[in-house]
């Protein structure tokens, strides 16, 4: 599809790189006894990208790629990552001349990848592995328990573009073939939901949370206080809930915590009094008290996106 549209409309080298992404559907026949939850599913969603340029900006909008790939993993919370260079595989189209062409770029893109991580990012080679139409890099993550799952791909294609007749004029007025690099940093959207519910345990940082805050009242005298905290709270952004049922606090406290709700707000008569509130984070049996002003600001900024944070 999107070699279609950039065919649309006549395309200078001074166009490129030219990069479209979009989001599609994927269905694939896998057997039934193959499927797992959503780690494998006949049906996902992809984040589909391509980049079209010259060979002479190949090299770079790998690299580019690449820093886009890691710092989203790491702000997911994944700093063990492992890259390996798929290689050209048995049936496959293409020249030789091509391929061996590619894969020297691709290879020395991995050594760079290395280099510029200090030794921080491991990288591999897997012979025959890579996609018909050209050689791919496959980025692979270490959950909380080390298991390894492989997410996110860079395809270098120097033969799709040539089969559809995309092409672009170079600065001598001749027509040149573009290369086009397929790029994918999660390849499936549900696939990587699951991987970070295994890796956090279901316990997920508070900027990823679903609901991020209940409110819990001590006693019905607290109740007005205990909406207006999450009124406050809902100005500043934050998914918010209130629990004002006619039971135990320790009975919320534990449901809630079952739940896996990141934070619990108690809020009793004492602290509708003092206008502060007692912060308990999951997994600790420790109550901090705050200004209620203090407590949401905190709670708002760690609730930040780590890419959008200050």
């Amino acid at each position: 599809g999107h070699i279609q549209i950039f065919k649309h409309g006549l395309k200078s080298y001074r166009d490129l790189p030219l990069r479209m992404a979009e989001f599609g559907v994927v269905h694939r026949y896998e057997p039934s006894g193959a499927l797992h939850g959503l780690l494998r599913v006949r049906a996902f969603t992809q984040d589909d990208a391509h980049v079209f340029c010259t060979e002479e900006q190949m090299a770079e909008e790998c690299l580019k790629i690449n820093e886009l790939i890691l710092s989203t993993y790491a702000d997911f919370g994944f700093e063990e990552v492992v890259v390996k260079l798929s290689t050209r595989p048995e049936k496959r189209v293409g020249s030789d001349e091509a391929w061996d062409q590619a894969e020297a770029i691709m290879t020395r893109v991995l050594n760079e990848i290395e280099a510029r991580s200090g030794g921080r990012i491991k990288t591999g080679i897997n012979p025959g592995e890579g996609a018909f139409y050209g050689p791919k890099f496959e980025y692979t993550l270490r959950d909380a328990i080390g298991r390894e799952w492989q997410c996110g791909t860079t395809q270098v294609d120097f033969n799709l573009p040539s089969r559809f007749g995309a092409y672009y004029i170079g600065p001598d007025s001749e027509k040149k073939t573009p290369v086009m690099i397929h790029r994918a940093i999660f390849g499936s959207l549900e696939r990587f939901t699951g991987i970070l519910i295994e890796h956090y345990a279901g316990h997920l940082p508070l900027w990823l949370s679903p609901l991020q805050i209940v409110v819990c009242t001590i006693t019905q005298d607290a109740d007005d206080y205990a909406y207006e905290v999450a009124a406050a709270a809902r100005k500043l952004g934050l998914a918010v809930e209130v629990d004002a049922r006619n039971e135990k606090i320790t009975y919320k406290v534990r449901e809630h915590s079952l739940a896996k709700i990141p934070v619990l707000l108690v809020a009793g008569k004492k602290e509708a009094a003092e206008r502060t509130i007692s912060m308990r984070r999951l997994g600790s049996q420790a109550q901090t008290q705050l200004p209620l002003d203090e407590a949401l600001k905190r709670l708002a900024d760690e609730a930040t996106p780590p890419d959008v944070r200050v």
